[in-house]
């Protein structure tokens, strides 16, 4: 007879309240014995205080971590400009809570490259809304230098280390932008420049250079292409309609700051040595 078969007769000829209490009690060992391990099996029970890691560099708060036996996952990374690259911004759970032996930590570490924003266009802007533009974007005010113009406290030039920087140029974040803003005052009177005969942008180019700026640009007849058209006219003119006590043409005259419309065409306007402007 097999071993088999000898179990099967031990149990078949016990009476079946034995057999009912023999399973019974085999389920509660197992019981016992599932939840007497679960503890060592989980860590049930064994709780642990969190270190605080936050301004630590990255590689020495994880070992850190890992020392008093808790998982760490790098979670996001932002850039703050006045933390240490690679330095922890933040911790989850906070320092000093108690969690579970062997729980996860989930840091945000400061970036090494900061990203990049494009530069907007500020001027006309007044020096406190410039300001918080800048503060929004993560960028940073400089200097403020001054030029005679009407336009008090207004933004004439914005400059990055110490050059013009156009509007959309990339430049990463915490980069100081300086301004250049308008005095409140004309600077006095000049005379006004002559523009007929320039093209579009020599014309722009020139009133920048005296803080004169252009205001209406009015097309005359057809134009292909603005950018090298001509100016044909311009308003206030260069000459006034009254003399001098010798009879020559006066200059008129033009604060900075002021506003200077011009008329273009495609074809160059013929000069005229009385006046000085185009026949148009």
């Amino acid at each position: 007879m097999s071993k088999s078969d000898s179990l099967f007769k031990f149990i078949t000829h016990k009476p079946l309240w034995v057999n009912i209490l023999a399973g019974f009690g085999l389920i509660l060992i197992l019981v016992l014995l599932f939840f007497g391990s679960l503890s060592w099996l989980t860590g049930y029970g064994k709780t642990e205080k969190v270190p605080s890691v936050t301004g630590q560099n990255i590689v020495a708060a994880k070992k850190t971590l890992e020392d008093k036996g808790f998982d760490v996952v790098i979670q996001d990374s932002l850039y703050v400009d006045s933390v240490a690259k690679q330095a922890v911004l933040r911790q989850t759970p906070e320092a000093d809570a108690t969690v579970k032996s062997g729980r996860t930590i989930y840091l945000t570490v400061n970036r090494t490259i900061p990203p990049q924003v494009e530069m907007p266009n500020l001027a006309g802007f007044s020096v406190k809304s410039a300001e918080m533009y800048l503060i929004s974007l993560g960028l940073k005010m400089g200097e403020i230098t001054y030029r005679p113009d009407i336009a008090r406290n207004s933004v004439l030039d914005q400059l990055f280390n110490d050059s013009p920087i156009k509007p959309g140029t990339k430049i990463p974040i915490g980069s100081v932008i300086s301004f250049v803003l308008g005095s409140g005052e004309g600077g006095g009177d000049m005379n006004v420049p002559d523009l007929v005969g320039m093209t579009l942008e020599e014309a722009k180019t020139f009133l920048s250079t005296i803080s004169v700026s252009l205001g209406s640009i009015v097309a005359m007849g057809t134009i292909k292409d603005s950018a090298s058209s001509f100016v044909v006219r311009q308003n206030p003119s260069k000459l006034s309609d009254s003399l001098s006590l010798d009879g020559s043409p006066v200059p008129n005259k033009i604060r900075r700051g002021q506003v200077v419309d011009i008329f273009i065409s495609g074809t160059a306007p013929e000069r005229s040595d009385s006046t000085g402007e185009g026949n148009n």
